[in-house]
């Protein structure tokens, strides 16, 4: 009971720094990324795409310009004082830039809203995006997908006191809190209905109300989640395995096939050279997770 009445005693503090800025998956970190350890990326000055279309436009501006998020805890998030962008999804657009013969410090990024994505890559205000964009066979429609470079899934955030859930089978008389209308909201209400759900507009909130101990558990993509629990470490963890898979991949130009198969030989270097672990352990791997596996890349044929 020590534990819970020095959580208690010390919310006050916690959910000041966690809700300033926060919006609908997060807000900017309170210590930010490991700088140090983050890779350093090797420019490709040979490198050469002319059958790229998007490539060989950027190379005649002199940089590129990448769609990114700028609210989620380690994975996008934009420095509100200094304007900087950081994270993992930050990393893996660095790294794909120094693959594609830029230097990554040139980037321009742009925050572009989840609904706005295909328009942006459409219209060409940007080259590529990266941040947490599942693909899928509708959006593929609409644009081209190189990766996935991580396979997200619905979690769970609980208390670092918190021993008896480890997993979605142990949500029966819990308080699961998610955001309203959420996809992860829906799939406990179907496949988890002994669970008490509650539903807040943010999930700030729902973090907030965990730290205060009005809800057990907090769900959404457990990359969002890590993000948090990267925040404050010693007071929450994410449990159990994903259950459910949402693989994040590159947003390129749809008829663009030459980028997506460079930027696909890009993140397979970059994993197996170790950037790619690296940078998570420096960003998502703060939380205490460790790094995961890489998902197989799905190099789909042209279109």
């Amino acid at each position: 009971m020590r534990t819970r009445k020095v959580l208690a005693a010390c919310a006050g503090l916690l959910l000041a720094v966690l809700a300033a800025g926060c919006g609908k998956d997060g807000s900017p970190p309170v210590k930010g990324p490991q700088a140090g350890a983050l890779p350093v990326y090797k420019v490709d000055t040979a490198f050469r795409l002319p059958d790229s279309r998007t490539w060989t436009q950027a190379k005649k501006r002199g940089y590129l310009r990448v769609g990114a998020k700028e609210d989620q805890p380690y994975l996008g998030e934009k420095d509100p004082a200094t304007g900087i962008y950081s994270g993992f999804d930050i990393e893996i657009a660095r790294m794909m830039a120094a693959s594609l013969g830029f230097d990554p410090k040139t980037i321009r990024f742009k925050t572009i809203a989840s609904a706005n994505r295909e328009t942006a890559l459409q219209n060409g205000q940007i080259d590529y995006y990266v941040g947490t964009y599942t693909i899928n066979d509708m959006r593929k429609k609409l644009v081209g997908f190189a990766g996935p470079y991580y396979m997200a899934g619905q979690g769970l955030l609980v208390r670092t006191d918190e021993d008896d859930i480890h997993g979605p089978q142990d949500l029966a008389g819990k308080t699961v809190c998610s955001a309203a209308g959420s996809t992860p909201y829906q799939r406990i209400a179907a496949d988890y209905p002994e669970a008490k759900l509650v539903a807040y507009d943010t999930y700030s909130i729902c973090v907030d109300n965990l730290l205060t101990f009005q809800v057990d558990v907090v769900t959404t993509d457990d990359a969002i989640l890590l993000g948090f629990a990267a925040k404050a470490p010693d007071e929450m963890k994410v449990v159990g395995k994903p259950f459910s898979e949402e693989p994040y991949g590159i947003g390129v130009p749809r008829s663009d096939n030459a980028l997506r198969f460079a930027l696909n030989d890009a993140l397979e270097t970059n994993e197996k050279n170790g950037n790619w672990k690296k940078a998570f352990e420096a960003t998502l791997g703060l939380s205490g997770a460790p790094a995961p596996q890489p998902p197989p890349i799905d190099r789909y044929p042209a279109n």
